[in-house]
């Protein structure tokens, strides 16, 4: 008398909701098993039984060597596409599957897919934002030249950015004068030590008129020495000054534009949420107001930092304008001052007063050594 498995109220489970065994299903579950068991254990070596068809939940499949034993009392529930199914039937698992969900299991591997963050979508989603953003500012601006839109005006902040800028016009002005007198002076000096070179020859060449020729080339030597000296000075005015307008303004300005565009963001979203707040309040539109005021709430924090800045900048730009230009002021009034006086000493204790030293002719020119 063969032996049967004994029952065991895990193991018996029906197969099917009404106790019948469908064929096409059970042959796919077969060739299914098939696949997943090990090189070396076939078919022909496991045996399939179901027990209990009164119940209609589960069925029980046995797997391993065909002994007739009873069945092994190592047991685990898993699903039949499983890559474990073949591992644990290579052991002489018995698997319990559920049937009633059996038609619906695909066989195959399970790939548990992970939210893996593309390089390409985090692009497309930046230019996205950006011309999300572009588009607002840029209907704000237009808005605001139409005079649609309303804008958010700081009047005390904008009257210094005002006079800041025309202030940078007039010292622009200023420093392109400044460039021209230092160049015509240098052509000036240029010619008196042309001037002077031909009256020492000419003194050299021509003995009755030695002295006079000699008198005309000491003064044309001497003031193209001053000249030299007073270019000097002026030349450290333009570079002083130059430092103060295209430096230390144009950073300062670089920090108002910034400040500009950040007030155009703020106003643009400030608009949006405006809009939104006058229109009604559904399932639909209130996740549209909250995303929205999320937005305006971090441009509006932009906005005072950014204004906070520009203070500070204009602030700081104020005292270091007064001193440099305090400095520079003096100093080319008294080189000016000194050289058409004809004071040389006072024009020598000026650039000693302000350390500026004059480069010497042919400094800049490498030597005959370092051509080689």
């Amino acid at each position: 008398m063969a032996q049967e498995s004994p029952k065991n109220s895990a193991a018996e489970i029906p197969v099917t909701s009404n106790g019948q065994l469908e064929d096409s299903l059970e042959h796919s579950f077969n060739r299914d098993l098939n696949r997943s068991l090990p090189v070396g254990l076939g078919l022909s070596e496991t045996k399939i039984t179901s027990h209990g068809f009164d119940n209609t939940k589960e069925g029980v499949v046995e797997a391993g060597p065909f002994t007739g034993s009873s069945a092994s009392p190592k047991s685990s529930v898993i699903s039949p596409s499983s890559a474990a199914a073949s591992r644990l039937a290579g052991q002489g698992c018995d698997l319990i599957i559920p049937t009633g969900s059996r038609a619906q299991q695909k066989s195959g591997p399970v790939v548990l897919a992970d939210e893996v963050k593309n390089p390409a979508m985090e692009k497309l989603e930046l230019v996205r934002k950006w011309s999300l953003n572009t588009y607002k500012c840029t209907r704000q601006i237009i808005s605001e030249k139409l005079g649609r839109g309303s804008r958010t005006v700081d009047l005390e902040l904008e009257a210094q950015i005002d006079i800041l800028r025309d202030n940078k016009k007039k010292y622009e002005n200023i420093l392109r004068l400044a460039q021209t007198l230092s160049t015509q002076l240098f052509q000036m000096v240029h010619t008196q030590r042309q001037l002077g070179d031909a009256f020492a020859d000419l003194s050299l060449k021509s003995l009755e008129l030695h002295e006079e020729f000699g008198y005309n080339a000491d003064t044309q030597k001497l003031l193209a020495k001053n000249g030299e000296t007073l270019l000097g000075a002026i030349n450290f005015f333009i570079a002083s000054v130059n430092t103060l307008v295209n430096k230390t303004i144009e950073d300062t300005l670089l920090t108002v534009k910034q400040y500009e565009s950040a007030r155009i963001e703020y106003d643009a979203y400030r608009t949006d949420l405006e809009e939104l707040n006058l229109g009604p309040r559904d399932a639909n539109t209130l996740p549209k107001i909250e995303q929205s005021q999320q937005l305006f709430q971090m441009h509006k924090e932009k906005y005072d930092k950014m204004r906070n800045d520009v203070s500070i900048k204009l602030k700081f730009l104020e005292e270091n304008k007064v001193k440099v230009l305090h400095n520079q002021l003096v100093l080319f009034h008294n080189a000016i001052a000194a050289y058409f006086a004809g004071n040389q000493k006072q024009l020598e204790q000026t650039l000693k007063q302000f350390h500026i030293k004059l480069k010497t002719p042919g400094a800049d020119a490498p030597s005959w050594l370092e051509e080689q």
